[in-house]
């Protein structure tokens, strides 16, 4: 979400609509300029260009996208509104249950499923969280919620990963709209543009301000008031977007990092510098092979257990909690049983606020020994900040606050596309004889202006970020194919107009 979502910042030549009614009409002279100096200008003007057509074609995926935004940070409370007979208790009384005797509260209430992992409370208030693997789910899971003071089985809900269906559901509309694979590529879209827009608009409005008399930076940070029209929409338009920069920027990065496409190309960097998230070594050294062999997939989601682990983890879950506790994880624990009988447990703290505890252990159940330890302050700084970043995407990583700045941002989105789109309104032809409906885009050819060291050195980056940013790079040159056809098309009529005006 950006500067600039909406259409772009008009030249400086524009004038209100009614001043546009008034003007010649434009001549193809106008609209194909060919200058014969290369300046700083073409940059500009390119830059405007590029920020018209993003914006105009962009916006709506970016609307979409806050809009479905706006609703996910949220989740947490509308969880709480829905479930919260499920996530809380009805009063704080006495010491918990041990946790093996939750556990078989859990299981005999609902014996359809074996142990998958097992999630404590972050605070008193909140149940115990015991996730069954059923077959018939598939990829998700079956979440029984438990009273940790009474033993009593709140509800059980259907989860992914450890959301509840409406958080799931909230999530995969930002996601995909619920369209699948191809879906995503409209959330792709939206964060593949956004920097672009914001980038190009923080460009155009700073240069402006900075070149009008007066106090540049006030000009630059605060809309004129005193201004009407397009120059007012404008005003409003570059000056709020400049205060979103910075979000709109970390939204844009943040999103592409798990996205399909650019997000496969961020993997592939990740595997260059080594910079993955550690994953825990969960293999006994009494294992065929040797330690190291396996590694147990940690996490909220882990495998059917075996037959032997159906029956075996809860009684040894009470000493593998205490292990870990001993071993000085905190908070809130996520407790995943072994694979196999070669594997140890995966206990996992899952407190993802800032300042986050990202601790890992693996306990061997039988000598109640930690046989591994991740550590957060290990992990690659990488590793890190994407962790970090998709935390404060979601809006969980400063609690309240991460939510209402998000918010605060979607909505500012909201309104840049808005007087984006007026600006594209306002400055359309009003004479009878113009022929376009709406408001005429910047002129063409501004390529032909660029300086040759930025054209030189900026084709070979456009390349690069396309390769990088696939679905950027694909539909930018969708944009160009568009841009070259309507110039064709434009040609070939004012050149059929010229032909018959001169055998009259």
């Amino acid at each position: 979400m950006a500067t600039s979502a909406g259409p772009t910042n008009q030249p400086s030549e524009t004038r209100s609509s009614a001043t546009t009614a008034t003007a010649p009409p434009p001549s193809a002279a106008d609209d194909t300029p060919r200058p014969k100096n290369r300046s700083r200008q073409g940059v500009r003007a390119l830059l405007m260009r590029l920020h018209f057509y993003a914006g105009v074609f962009v916006a709506p995926f970016l609307i979409v996208a806050a809009l479905t935004g706006l609703a996910y940070v949220f989740a947490p409370q509308l969880d709480q509104l829905v479930y919260g007979d499920q996530l809380t208790v009805e009063k704080v009384e006495g010491r918990p249950h041990p946790l093996a005797d939750q556990v078989a509260a859990a299981r005999a209430a609902h014996p359809e499923g074996a142990l998958a992992s097992v999630l404590t409370p972050a605070t008193p208030e909140e149940t115990t969280r015991v996730v069954l693997a059923v077959p018939e789910l598939g990829e998700k899971q079956r979440t029984v919620f438990v009273d940790p003071y009474t033993n009593e089985v709140k509800g059980a809900l259907t989860t992914s990963f450890n959301t509840t269906p409406l958080a799931t559901w909230l999530g995969e509309l930002h996601r995909s709209l619920h369209l699948g694979e191809v879906g995503r590529l409209y959330s792709e879209t939206a964060a593949s543009w956004l920097w672009v827009i914001v980038a190009a608009g923080l460009v155009l409005w700073l240069a402006r301000s900075r070149s009008r008399q007066g106090k540049p930076v006030r000009r630059a940070l605060l809309p004129d008031r005193s201004a009407r029209g397009v120059r007012r929409t404008r005003s409003w338009h570059a000056t709020t977007g400049l205060w979103l920069a910075v979000g709109l920027f970390f939204l844009s990065t943040t999103g592409l990092t798990w996205s399909n496409y650019a997000g496969a190309r961020f993997e592939t960097l990740l595997d260059k510098a080594q910079a993955h998230t550690p994953e825990l070594n969960t293999s006994l050294s009494s294992a065929p092979g040797g330690s190291g062999d396996s590694h147990g997939k940690h996490g909220n989601h882990g495998g059917t257990a075996s037959s032997k682990q159906a029956t075996d983890p809860i009684d040894d879950i009470g000493p593998v909690l205490a292990t870990a506790r001993d071993s000085g994880l905190t908070g809130p624990l996520n407790l995943t049983p072994p694979a196999d009988e070669h594997s140890a447990w995966s206990v996992a703290q899952d407190d993802k606020v800032w300042p986050v505890h990202l601790d890992q252990v693996a306990v061997d159940a039988e000598t109640h020994q930690v046989t591994a330890h991740n550590r957060w302050s290990d992990y690659p700084l990488l590793a890190k900040l994407t962790k970090l970043g998709i935390q404060a995407h979601m809006g969980r990583l400063f609690g309240l606050a991460n939510q209402l700045l998000l918010a605060a941002t979607a909505i500012g989105l909201l309104f840049l596309t808005a007087w984006g789109y007026r600006m594209w309104w306002q400055r359309r032809p009003t004479r009878a004889d113009r022929n376009a409906p709406l408001g005429k885009p910047p002129v063409r050819g501004a390529w032909r202006q660029l300086p040759l060291p930025v054209l030189l050195l900026g084709i070979p980056v456009v390349v690069a970020i396309g390769w990088a940013l696939p679905v950027l790079g694909i539909t930018l040159i969708g944009f160009l194919a568009v841009d070259i056809t309507l110039g064709l098309i434009h040609h070939y009529r004012h050149g059929r107009s010229s032909i018959d005006a001169s055998t009259r």
